[in-house]
């Protein structure tokens, strides 16, 4: 009785509570990849010469999210990706990378970033998630270049997805942000990362 009086009155106060069981209101272990869901990851340039680089929308071809009760977990692979876009203001500017260049880009971060070869998998796995209203709080083990660090993403409910974004410092993880002509050209070392499943059958 006073477990169910206190969750009613976390609802209707809007306290931020511990979500047990199924705060996402899914199937159990509803997996998700490429297909239904979305991993977009966005760089930014930096250095003296970052006029003439480019910030960049890339986006993981093969990975899978499942979502279980209170448990999120998630595998990445760190070797498909595309280089969708570059960006101006935050918007894709198409035309201004070649083909030619995207290639390149993807190539830089195979050999000289991820290291698929090395580190295959990028992996997540949730310790908690806290609800208030429609947000999410994820918080977690995220596993990546060898490393693991726990992380906390937030996430929201946009046009009946989960919109979840975190941002990485590379440096965290062992990683050696990208740079070319002797350091002024260089991305820098934090790094977004945005993921969208959806919703399922919420209110």
């Amino acid at each position: 009785m006073a477990a169910g009086r206190g969750a009613r009155l976390a609802r209707r106060y809007g306290r931020a509570t511990v979500l047990r069981p199924n705060p996402l209101r899914l199937e159990p272990l509803v997996p998700y990849d490429a297909n239904t869901a979305e991993c977009l990851v966005f760089t930014y340039k930096d250095g003296l010469l970052s006029r003439v680089g480019h910030d960049l929308k890339l986006r993981c071809d093969r990975f899978s999210v499942t979502l279980e009760e209170d448990r999120v977990e998630a595998t990445f692979d760190a070797g498909a990706w595309t280089c969708v876009a570059a960006l101006k203001d935050g918007r894709e500017n198409p035309g201004a990378l070649s083909d030619k260049d995207k290639r390149q880009i993807l190539e830089n971060m195979r050999k000289g970033v991820l290291q698929p070869n090395k580190y295959k998998d990028i992996r997540f796995r949730s310790t908690a998630v806290e609800r208030d209203g429609n947000a999410l709080k994820v918080k977690g083990d995220l596993t990546l270049h060898g490393a693991t660090r726990q992380i906390t993403a937030s996430a929201r409910k946009v046009s009946g997805k989960w919109v979840a974004e975190v941002e990485l410092d590379q440096t965290d993880f062992g990683i050696k942000p990208f740079t070319a002509l002797m350091g002024t050209l260089k991305v820098k070392k934090n790094v977004k990362v945005r993921v969208s499943v959806p919703a399922g059958d919420q209110e």
